[in-house]
């Protein structure tokens, strides 16, 4: 054998959202370092960067939204100083302050020598990999996100212009199923208020707006989209064009590297489990048809992230999907500044600063994210493959400091004795309805093969 890559061995930690605006290195918890000790012992670490880093040299630029997410670019060392090789950078906070701050957030990254997958200059950028060189081999790491403000999807460019900077974003479609008699009232209804007509009108003028396949069976009523059925149930489907631009950045990645990962961002959710946060336990129907269709391609680990609280493990074809891995680090309410609009969306006047802000977001940590312990404890997962094969996860519960104050919560620590049975116990009972088995051993879960 001439080449240790030749092996098929490799350590692969997938981490979640880490939105930070404090240092790293500063702290000295028997539990912070030897979480790490985790991330650094790996071959690769990947983490979600949903957090801009600039200096605000932009304005807000239009965006309305009670919710800034801006790190100090020096933080970008601390994400690196713990040990992670590469961040993933599409997700809902990329264009928080439009394209100036994405692409200061992108420059501030190269300079820090921190690689990105999933922002670009254009769209074909925002979908390549970025390609990480390692002893255990060579390892394409690419992102995207399901979930993203309307000016932040990057586009192509033509022979006769440049491409738009942006992210990776990946659209997909939502349908309502609805019995007969609901159908039958938002047709007539869709009738009496003139809707149809307008629509009918409006297609000689713009005939890519939507209209049912079938007129008895489906129908578009105020944006959303109607199917008669048996019962009622929300589904949702991956945009094919979408994907099938993202198949081809996987499978050309691997035809260039030994490994492939891909990161995807998702605040959508699926129809069973409870609510925390707007979001429920089960993954929407279209994460789960791009993590397949992402490993039919050639994937061999994809992690999701958005909801801010763990989704269970499948395994599909031998390679595991993570539905959500929920936080690492949970620091957004510690912003240095906010604009105007995140103020006035808090009924806050001129005179409020940004520490009035993060406390008025969360009522003092009594609602929103701060007042539900499941955004605060989560898990850091180690995939091992051995001869190609995959070997063994070892699941890392960690604790995010839960009610403690805004200057010290939202930073990771290995999580011990009930803080960690909650974690992995949530995680195991999230994982059953994919067939997978979580043996607890100690304050660890393994998944064995």
């Amino acid at each position: 054998m001439l080449y240790e890559a030749e092996k098929g061995d490799i350590s692969i930690l997938v981490a979640g959202d880490a939105m930070i605006t404090k240092r790293m290195s500063a702290f000295r918890e028997p539990g912070f370092l030897k979480l790490v000790d985790v991330i650094r012992a790996a071959d690769v670490s990947v983490v979600n960067a949903e957090m801009l880093f600039h200096n605000f040299e932009m304005s807000w630029q239009g965006k309305d939204s009670i919710s800034y997410q801006v790190s100090d670019p020096a933080n970008l060392r601390e994400l690196t100083w713990m040990g992670f090789d590469v961040v993933t950078t599409a997700n809902n906070h990329a264009y928080d302050y439009s394209e100036a701050g994405l692409l200061a957030t992108l420059q501030n990254m190269k300079e820090h020598n921190i690689p990105q997958a999933g922002g670009g200059m254009d769209l074909d950028h925002a979908r390549a990999p970025y390609y990480l060189d390692t002893a255990a081999g060579r390892v394409a790491v690419m992102s995207a996100t399901t979930t993203y403000s309307e000016q932040s999807p990057a586009r192509q460019g033509r022979h006769d212009f440049a491409g738009k900077p942006g992210i990776n974003a990946v659209r997909h479609s939502v349908t309502h199923h609805i019995k007969q008699d609901h159908f039958k009232s938002l047709a007539e209804l869709k009738d009496l208020l003139g809707i149809s007509l307008r629509e009918e009108a409006g297609r000689q003028f713009q005939p890519q707006v939507p209209h049912p396949v079938n007129d008895d069976t489906d129908l578009n009523f105020l944006g959303n989209s109607f199917h008669l059925g048996d019962g009622y149930e929300v589904t949702t489907h991956i945009n094919q064009e979408d994907m099938s631009g993202i198949s081809n950045w996987i499978r050309g990645a691997g035809k260039q590297s030994d490994w492939v990962v891909y990161g995807a961002h998702s605040h959508e959710s699926g129809n069973y489990g409870e609510y925390h946060g707007g979001h429920r336990i089960s993954p929407p129907t279209h994460l789960i048809e791009f993590a397949h269709q992402a490993i039919d391609d050639g994937c061999d680990v994809f992690f999701a992230h958005g909801p801010h609280a763990l989704r269970g493990i499948e395994i599909y074809k031998g390679k595991p999907i993570f539905y959500s891995l929920g936080n690492f680090i949970f620091q957004n309410e510690a912003v240095q500044w906010v604009p105007e609009p995140a103020y006035s969306g808090q009924s806050l006047g001129l005179d409020a600063t940004p520490g009035d802000w993060g406390h008025q977001r969360s009522g003092g940590g009594k609602y929103g994210f701060a007042g539900d312990l499941v955004h605060y404890r989560s898990a850091v997962c180690t995939v091992d493959f051995s001869g190609g094969k995959l070997k063994e996860i070892k699941i890392h519960p960690i604790d995010m400091g839960f009610q403690k104050a805004i200057a010290q919560r939202g930073r990771p620590v290995l999580a011990e004795g009930e803080s960690a049975q909650w974690s992995l116990e949530r995680l195991k009972e999230a994982s059953k309805v994919f067939g997978t088995e979580i043996k607890i051993e100690g304050d660890i879960g393994f998944v064995r093969f």
